[in-house]
């Protein structure tokens, strides 16, 4: 029988809130929010060319090993929001299965992590906007990497407004139009495909293994820098689905079916549009797929000519807006829910929720604002792009890590006193396999994209080791924070 909104509220209160946030979301829509923050048609057009550029087209082979490893932290997740259908998704995950203070750190994280998410996927405009019209190239030239980084800025800080303003409507709105970018989004993959496999030019075997241009098959380190910046970008928060669970319908079901249905539908769909994309480049050795002003936008337009391939653009850039949407839209919920807790500064302000719109309108308005800010402190950064993708992956599975690390622990701990009786999506006798590999994933993950490669941050030794640098900030920052917030909650007391 399906839950009504009075048994899921009923739920939601024995965890200790109340319902505040608007139930309305139904099984699709909470599939298109994992499916729309994955983003097939944003984050492979965007990061095509870093990928490309370091390993060429063995790079591919990067998509399938990691699509695996995050279905395995993906499979932990789905148990996770089976048994606490609540809104900050990581955040309430670690808390409940390790401890406050544990939550807290994981939610920090990943509330940066999905800030910094923002900007990236913000910028993203500038891989196809000036592909479909040089007028979109407001600041200098396409072919100068700085004015690229501060046209890249401009638009993306124009786009975080639009989606500020909109989630700031409501979760109706933002379900409306998340629904439409998925369906046109799954439209489009499929034209995408099927026009790409029709003007294939070699075999697969011949674009991924044996090709004229590429006779080396890269070592293993270069497949690994390739997978830091591709794959390993494009292939996290698919756990948007539990983030949204206090305005899911019946959660504790519909939750984990989607964060497994929007991972696997991303994964195999970007798969095939990698394979087709590679068998039917004209030439796979061309420079310009290794670059921004090139790279898959460029491939696309060469294959399809330049009307067809500038229409496909269209609805590229339309995936873009969506996927910046639900990023931010998770970030809203996660700053919601630690407000809520009173595990943030201003937490009363943070967690308070507008009677017309049910959004926690100041922390919409927040999140946008620091994503605005990453993109403005890095103004002379050419590798802008690189820099803030690769943060944002890495604090992605840092805090996947600590989760899936703490419910190894509370898996063994349930093991022993009888297991657990509230899931309604269990791995039953797989559950401790698959997650020891799931926690052996997110250690290489947070190590591969973390590793000072000159590929990825440049070659000056801050910039290299600049991701290590922000995180032991992030870290102290946050630790100073809840000392904080708990000694004036002590001296209240």
């Amino acid at each position: 029988m399906k839950n009504s909104p009075i048994t899921d509220n009923n739920d939601l209160a024995r965890f200790g809130y109340r319902q505040e946030l608007k139930r309305s979301i139904g099984s699709f829509s909470s599939f298109a929010a994992g499916f729309s923050y994955i983003s097939i048609l944003t984050g492979l057009f965007q990061m095509f060319h870093l990928g490309y550029g370091i390993a060429g087209p063995a790079f591919f082979w990067t998509w399938p090993v990691v699509l695996t490893g995050q279905l395995l932290v993906a499979l932990c997740f789905a148990e996770l929001a089976s048994r606490y259908p609540l809104s900050g998704g990581v955040y309430q995950w670690a808390k409940f299965t390790g401890n406050p203070f544990l939550g807290w750190m994981t939610g920090w994280i990943y509330l940066a992590c999905l800030i910094t998410t923002i900007a990236a996927v913000a910028m993203a405009l500038q891989v196809s906007l000036p592909q479909i019209s040089s007028s979109f190239q407001i600041i200098g030239t396409s072919n100068d990497p700085k004015s690229v980084a501060l046209n890249a800025i401009l638009l993306g800080s124009i786009l975080i407004v639009i989606s500020t303003m909109i989630n700031a409507r409501g979760i109706k709105l933002l379900a409306l139009i998340n629904n439409i970018g998925v369906f046109a989004e799954l439209i489009g993959i499929i034209f995408l495909t099927v026009l790409l496999f029709l003007r294939r030019v070699r075999s697969p075997i011949e674009a991924v293994i044996q090709n004229n241009e590429f006779k080396a098959f890269p070592d293993m380190t270069i497949l690994m820098a390739a997978a830091a910046m591709t794959a390993s970008y494009v292939l996290y928060g698919f756990d948007t689905a539990g983030t949204l669970a206090e305005e899911t319908h019946d959660p504790r079901k519909k939750a984990p079916r989607a964060i497994l249905q929007a991972l696997l539908a991303a994964g195999f769909a970007g798969l095939l549009v990698l394979l087709f994309a590679l068998m039917a480049a004209p030439d796979l050795g061309a420079p310009d797929l290794g670059n921004i002003s090139g790279g898959l936008p460029m491939l696309v337009k060469s294959v399809l000519g330049e009307t067809t391939g500038k229409l496909f653009l269209c609805i590229v850039i339309f995936a873009i807006i969506v996927c910046t949407l639900a990023v931010h839209s998770g970030a809203v919920r996660l700053m919601f829910a630690m407000g809520r807790d009173r595990c943030l500064p201003f937490s009363n302000s943070l967690s308070e929720v507008s009677l017309k719109t049910h959004t926690p309108v100041l922390a919409t308005l927040l999140c946008g604002l620091g994503a605005m800010v990453i993109l403005v402190v890095n103004l002379q950064f050419p590798k802008v792009f690189e820099l803030i993708t690769s943060i944002a992956i890495l604090w992605a599975n840092l805090a996947y890590w600590i989760v899936v690390a703490l419910q190894l622990k509370n898996r063994i701990k349930l093991a022993r006193s009888g297991g657990d009786t509230d899931a309604r999506f269990k791995l039953g006798k797989w559950g401790l396999p698959v997650n020891i590999l799931a926690l052996i994933w997110s250690s290489f993950m947070v190590v591969n994209v973390s590793w000072p490669r000159p590929a990825t941050y440049g070659l000056e030794w801050y910039n290299q080791y600049s991701a290590w640098i922000y995180t032991a900030c992030l870290i102290c920052v946050g630790v100073l924070i809840y000392y904080f917030k708990l000694f004036r909650r002590q001296r209240i007391l």
